[in-house]
């Protein structure tokens, strides 16, 4: 039985400044984040198109406030990066703690795959500066469908679950 709900049909469960997006401003999606950067977080003149993208609801990826099965495409874009609370990547992007990163992560793919709709679709992308692809894949019982690198190095993975 199909849940009817006021949500559109994707969820970008840490959007950032929606930096991958063609359309940032995309009616069929649901933008959230935990943070929300105030202008002078910006600082310098760099990326400005991170302030003109608020999320849509403030929300921790770890807790989703939404019903079982709410939408056909989940993106999940976490922190990847062990940084200093003040790094101007950290701040843009967010950051991983050493000593709670698996929790996190591991809680982050169990929402998203909670307010996933069966046969939905999962869009999870990673970079491994820090964390190698096989060790995050390890947080999640859910085997992926298929995979990418990309980027100069092939370090950005961008991988595809779908809930069956």
């Amino acid at each position: 039985m199909e849940i009817d709900n006021d949500y559109p049909p994707i969820l970008d469960a840490c959007c950032g400044g929606r930096m991958f997006w063609f359309d940032r401003k995309n009616p069929n999606a649901l933008f959230i984040d935990q943070r929300v950067m105030e202008p002078t977080e910006v600082g310098n003149g760099k990326d400005m198109r991170i302030r003109s993208c608020l999320p849509d609801k403030i929300m921790d990826f770890t807790a989703l406030e939404m019903p079982d099965e709410t939408f056909r495409l989940v993106v999940f874009d976490p922190p990847h990066l062990f940084l200093g609370e003040n790094a101007y990547m950290a701040k843009t992007y967010g950051r991983l703690k050493r000593d709670t990163y698996q929790d996190i992560l591991t809680k982050g793919f169990s929402e998203c795959f909670r307010v996933l709709k069966k046969e939905g679709i999962l869009i999870f992308k990673w970079n491994e500066c820090d964390i190698p692809l096989k060790e995050i894949l390890k947080l999640t019982s859910v085997q992926p469908l298929f995979g990418h690198p990309s980027g100069k190095a092939s370090k950005t993975h961008w991988v595809c679950f779908m809930k069956f």
